[in-house]
């Protein structure tokens, strides 16, 4: 244990060496390859019996992997979609691990009452009813899908007079969940809450997008057996083509026929906050639960997400486990213990609150603002750009592409995975797959604070070298 006291007794020479470090990092995003390109680890395979002290650890593992480390946190790794962080969440989030509250509960610290703070400015950002709706934080959209689901779930056995998380699902009513495009995060949690992937029934979606038709749910739910529970699932932007579903016309459809109206609004949610997209997301006031993530477009360090829910009550009573131990008086501050899976919980809202409160809801919407147009900046490029094509409207902050290969290719969707490869290989940028109308292609979601139209010449010269790249090589094997 010496080596951990004599650490502490030189904290602050430790913590220098990881600012420098860190500073290191963030100085080079200009000249790192936005991706890594060796990613082997190369990891010892023995746990060593004696430890070298942090500053020795920490030299070790820079000099290790530090080259091979992605530039994730800067402003061309379009990938995904993959937030930075703010220099205000950044501060918040090493101060969250260096204070290291448990917000879980209440009685011992304020960070549960920041907690609550941080979650009312949030739906102040999204002008949600404060009085209706209530939440948590999570670690991500899939645990706030995991919540918001296990409400809804809860609230179908409650329809049937029956406590699902007390007596479990097997005498408890049919639910059905109807979706036109589900993300997979939500789909992955059916499995994880007992209901089960084939409890979700496909919707018409409107045409040939991903927008669900508000006319095809009416029929599918006024079909359904009126025994059954209904959920219903819609998008505030889809990851694909941000698709964002007739909130208003579903709200009203939910009510007709008594469904619960789940909204994954993950990072749509955020257009929100700009008045000449906020439109796209009117309805929503109306939904039972929403997912938001914190680590796309808000720029806080992963992880985080939060939700918000009319029904906080059903989230209580089936993720509630209050032991004697933990039944602290909470000066009516709510048990966030009692509003997510886990138990324990890091302080996720102080790099939020940091954040609102550095840069406030003008700041927030100057990135949404920024990455929307940088995203029409590059759909414009594709479409006037001969050996690209678009495969969808860009209409926020997501570009979905492909190059065009030669004529008569025999594996179009083959030779686009290869252009995605030389166009990452360049390191000016990082892309990721893309599909849509049965052609696959690249996709780039713009959700980084730090990009600038300037990093756009970048983009485009690495779309540009990674076709010539690809069209030589097919020459050169001709």
């Amino acid at each position: 244990m010496s080596q951990i006291h004599d650490d502490y007794d030189d904290l602050a020479a430790l913590l220098q060496q990881a600012l420098n470090g860190s500073l290191s990092f963030h100085k080079g995003l200009a000249d790192r390859p936005v991706a890594a390109r060796k990613q082997d680890t190369g990891l010892p395979q023995e746990l060593p019996s004696t430890g070298v002290g942090g500053a020795d650890a920490l030299t070790d593992f820079l000099a290790r992997y530090g080259d091979r480390l992605s530039a994730s946190a800067g402003p061309r790794f379009l990938g995904f979609v993959t937030g930075g962080t703010t220099p205000a969440a950044l501060i918040g989030d090493w101060l969250a691990a260096s204070v290291d509250q448990n917000s879980a509960s209440p009685g011992d610290s304020v960070a549960t009452a920041v907690t609550v703070q941080a979650l009312d400015w949030l739906k102040q950002l999204f002008n949600l009813p404060a009085a209706d709706f209530d939440g948590a934080f999570t670690t991500g959209a899939t645990a706030a899908n995991f919540a918001c689901l296990l409400a809804a779930r809860e609230w179908a056995g409650e329809q049937a007079g029956y406590n699902i998380a007390q007596k479990g699902l097997a005498g408890g009513p049919t639910i059905r969940i109807y979706s036109a495009c589900p993300h997979a995060s939500f789909v992955k949690v059916t499995r994880f809450l007992g209901l089960g992937q084939d409890a979700i029934v496909p919707v018409d979606r409107i045409g040939d997008t991903e927008a669900m038709d508000p006319d095809a749910l009416d029929r599918a739910l006024a079909a359904a057996d009126p025994a059954e529970a209904k959920i219903v699932c819609a998008s505030a932007g889809t990851v694909t083509t941000t698709a964002f579903d007739d909130l208003i016309a579903i709200s009203a459809v939910c009510k007709r026929h008594n469904a619960w109206m789940h909204v994954d609004g993950a990072f749509g949610l955020f257009a929100r906050t700009v008045p000449e997209l906020a439109g796209r997301t009117a309805g929503v006031e109306f939904a039972d639960s929403i997912t938001v993530d914190g680590h796309k477009w808000l720029n806080v360090p992963y992880d985080c997400g939060f939700y918000f829910t009319r029904r906080i009550d059903l989230i209580e009573r089936a993720a509630g486990a209050m032991p004697a131990y933990l039944d602290v008086a909470g000066g009516g501050l709510p048990h966030y213990m009692n509003r997510a899976l886990e138990g324990s919980q890091r302080f996720r809202a102080l790099p939020v609150w940091l954040t609102l409160a550095a840069y406030g809801a003008d700041g927030v919407r100057q990135i949404v603002r920024n990455n929307c147009r940088q995203a029409g900046l590059l759909a414009a490029w594709v479409e006037r750009t001969d050996g690209f094509e678009l495969l969808a409207p860009t209409s926020l902050n997501i570009v979905c592409f492909r190059g065009v290969p030669p004529d008569g290719h025999s594996d179009p969707d083959g030779w686009n995975r290869a252009l995605l490869s030389a166009i990452n290989d360049t390191g000016l940028v990082y892309l990721t797959p893309g599909a849509y109308g049965g052609k696959g292609g690249i996709r780039a979601a713009f959700s980084n604070w730090m990009t600038r139209d300037d990093d756009l010449d970048a983009v485009t010269r690495a779309l540009i070298m990674g076709r010539e790249t690809v069209l030589t090589e097919e020459r050169e094997d001709a």
